[in-house]
């Protein structure tokens, strides 16, 4: 087998497994987007303020010491 028969049959079968995805919907889409946006503010609101105050909150304490 040579190397170009190699990666002519590869692209094939990547091709037909192409064909056999169920590609979602642009409604689909917009909802993850959203929900991923959301997500992805949730955690950078938590990691911002109640993380950060909490540590700076007890390196005080502790420098105090």
């Amino acid at each position: 087998m040579t190397i170009v028969t190699k990666i002519t049959d590869y692209l094939i079968g990547a091709k037909q497994e192409l064909k056999k995805v169920v590609w979602p919907s642009r409604r689909e889409i917009t909802q993850h987007t959203i929900m991923v946006i959301g997500i992805s503010l949730a955690v950078a609101f938590f990691l911002g303020v109640v993380v950060d105050y909490t540590l700076t909150a007890l390196l005080e304490v502790i420098l105090k010491i």
